[in-house]
């Protein structure tokens, strides 16, 4: 028999007294050993509750892909609250959608477009103008839902070679006003201001019932016509209409990449707090500030440099034939490199890790492969480089960590890695290292490594 059976066997010849005694002495040890425990269990309820925050910063310029690392973050560490808002996402997908072809159609309308003036029975564009008019009552229902509103994507330089002739429009919402509320009224919110239920189904029966023109549409010489007359259709809404016919059916719900793909622009500052699900930091909270990129809104960005335990900078290194809509005179990546140095300048920062992510890797891969020239556009990149994708993001890597190794106010590690926001494969392994980091950065600073 085990010396350590408790309680403890009563001896055979123990009198009544000595059994008295001893459980007595029993009832104490227990009740002291309840009182631990709960002492124990408060402490450790208490240590959840005032568990230090990690605070994440998400910098970048306008469409550099910030919001969709917000999301891949949920996806895999936050599960059950990517798979809560699916349905959310579905009126922000449908919107994505309508406003493009809306778009398109107004191109083709335009008295500047060829494509609408030739005489070919073939351009039937004004059928599908009619047919798919109603698509105009969409966009309105689901910019009033979401509170949304619309701004021009940024466009190629002038005096280089055309890549984008037309703008299209981009959804964007104000940080933490119609959007948010839109969630919480899709979760049940029992308010009158928010987003009609009714309103957004109505939306999509219109979308399922314009869904085969739609498909027809994008099929057409007319379309053929705008992408030879130069008009950029390499669009982030493509995607939707390429897939118009799953994409518009009554019964659509969205997948992991269309939710990924889904854009959403942030004007100002968006605060996402995310309760992890997932590894050893479960229940840890991680608090993102996603603010917004254009040139306006940055003077507001060093309110939040301080207090951070980590700055994750994005870099679109497809935007290097871009310029700025702000001002057409800047280009982006040229924009985006010097922002990068302003960003390893700053003392608040001086004590964050460093990430920095160099995104939009399939997009330069495709423009490098359609025969845009590089060197075109950044003039410090030698013309007889070679002009594909492992060349010219290995200049970019070296410049960037170079300007972080020479405006550094001190010694650090940047981890860099090259990314594609909407490629889940790739996503998950370079979430994983980027939490990694994060967390035994914290512990290093907490002297408990």
């Amino acid at each position: 028999m085990s010396d350590h059976v408790w309680p403890p066997l009563p001896p055979k010849d123990e009198s009544e007294t000595e059994k008295a005694a001893r459980l007595a002495a029993e009832k104490e040890a227990k009740r002291i050993s309840d009182e631990i425990d709960r002492a124990l269990e408060q402490e450790r309820q208490e240590l959840r509750k005032h568990r230090p925050q990690t605070k994440i910063l998400l910098l970048g310029q306008a469409e550099s892909g910030k919001s969709t690392m917000i999301k891949n973050f949920q996806l895999y560490f936050c599960p059950s609250s990517f798979q809560a808002e699916t349905e959310a996402w579905r009126a922000v997908i449908h919107l994505n959608l309508a406003r493009f072809v809306n778009h398109l159609l107004y191109v083709l309308s335009n008295t500047n477009s060829s494509a609408g003036k030739r005489g070919d029975p073939n351009r039937d564009y004004r059928m599908f103008q009619m047919r798919l008019s109603p698509l105009k009552q969409v966009e309105l229902i689901l910019t009033r839902c979401l509170a949304a509103e619309s701004s021009a994507l940024s466009t190629p330089t002038d005096d280089r070679p055309v890549m984008r002739t037309e703008i299209a429009p981009e959804v964007f919402v104000r940080g933490g006003t119609g959007w948010k509320s839109f969630l919480r009224r899709r979760r049940g919110s029992q308010s009158k201001v928010l987003a009609n239920p009714d309103e957004i189904d109505d939306a999509r029966r219109i979308l399922d019932a314009c869904k085969d023109d739609i498909v027809a549409f994008w099929a057409s010489p007319a379309i053929q016509a705008l992408e030879q007359e130069g008009v950029d259709l390499q669009h982030h809404a493509r995607y939707f209409l390429e897939h118009a016919g799953r994409v518009a059916d009554m019964k659509y719900m969205p997948t992991t990449d269309d939710i990924l793909r889904a854009r959403l622009r942030t004007v100002g500052v968006e605060e996402y707090h995310m309760t992890m699900e997932t590894a050893a930091e479960k229940g840890a909270e991680w608090v993102f500030y996603d603010v917004g990129g254009q040139r306006s809104q940055r003077a507001s960005w060093a309110s939040y440099f301080e207090d951070v335990n980590a700055m994750i900078f994005l870099c679109p290194l497809s935007a290097f034939n871009q310029r700025l809509s702000e001002d057409r005179s800047v280009n982006r990546l040229q924009d985006s490199m010097e922002l990068w140095e302003t960003v390893c300048r700053s003392k608040l920062l001086s004590r964050a890790t460093f990430i920095l992510l160099l995104n939009k890797v399939d997009l330069l891969h495709a423009k490098l492969k359609a025969g845009i020239q590089f060197s075109d556009y950044i003039t410090n990149y030698d013309r007889d480089e070679p002009n594909d994708v492992d060349s010219v993001s290995h200049y970019l890597r070296r410049a960037m960590m170079d300007i972080h190794r020479l405006y550094s106010p001190r010694k650090r590690q940047l981890h860099v890695h090259m990314t594609c926001a909407i490629d889940p494969s790739l996503m998950a392994a370079v979430l994983n290292s980027i939490r990694d980091v994060i967390l035994v950065d914290i512990l290093h600073q907490t002297t408990l490594l």
